[in-house]
């Protein structure tokens, strides 16, 4: 199956699929994905309306309490080192792009909890550029339909998937292999009985995880 012809079938599938943290500005959006590590969006989504009524904006969160941030997403895991990144993260962004969230890969990746995958969200959905973030879900879909290999590093996939797919496509498609993952081809006990892909899945030959 060419890559066109999964492209054609995820818009099928997921023609709606967008990005699923509630937020209202960038420096909500920011936040929240760096909350998200590790975590569902669900769960993100039950923790930020405390945080934000407590932290309006990027200064009173660079000024927070470490503890009282604490306790503000003291359901996630992880919750007091994810309390120390967001707040060093604003602190960051306080201090060094006078308050507004930056929108370059260079720029976003000097600050603490943000590393390639939350760049490229932050930049996709906060400034509508191109980029292709490359979580879990991402990585399991580009492997199992052999858009990348199973060897391959994070930023290898990220790489494979700029280039097979055109890039008015990439955040679209970000998404789409997201909501994929999340709601059919499951890390465990995938859909497979929903799955268009099932003739050439790499994970039904027992080629990838």
């Amino acid at each position: 199956m060419t890559t066109e012809e999964i492209l054609n079938h995820l818009d099928e599938l997921f023609p709606e699929a967008r990005c699923e943290l509630i937020h209202h500005n960038n420096y909500e959006m920011a936040v929240a994905v760096v909350l998200s590590a590790q975590t569902t969006d669900a769960s993100v989504n039950r923790v930020t309306p405390g945080l934000f009524a407590k932290y309006p904006d990027v200064y009173a969160l660079a000024e927070g309490n470490p503890d009282e941030i604490a306790a503000c997403i003291r359901s996630l895991g992880l919750y007091r080192n994810k309390a120390r990144q967001i707040k060093a993260m604003a602190q960051g962004i306080v201090e060094r792009f006078d308050g507004e969230v930056p929108s370059t890969m260079k720029e976003l990746t000097t600050l603490p909890g943000v590393g390639r995958k939350c760049a490229n969200v932050i930049m996709s959905e906060c400034f509508g550029k191109p980029a292709m973030a490359v979580d879990t879900h991402v990585n399991r879909i580009a492997k199992r339909l052999g858009l990348a290999k199973a060897v391959d590093s994070l930023e290898d996939v990220e790489r494979k998937l700029k280039r097979k797919i055109p890039r008015d496509r990439w955040i679209k498609t970000h998404h789409q292999m997201i909501f994929f993952g999340r709601y059919l081809c499951h890390s465990r006990s995938p859909a497979c009985e929903k799955c268009p892909f099932t003739d050439f899945c790499l994970y039904r030959k027992g080629k990838a995880k």
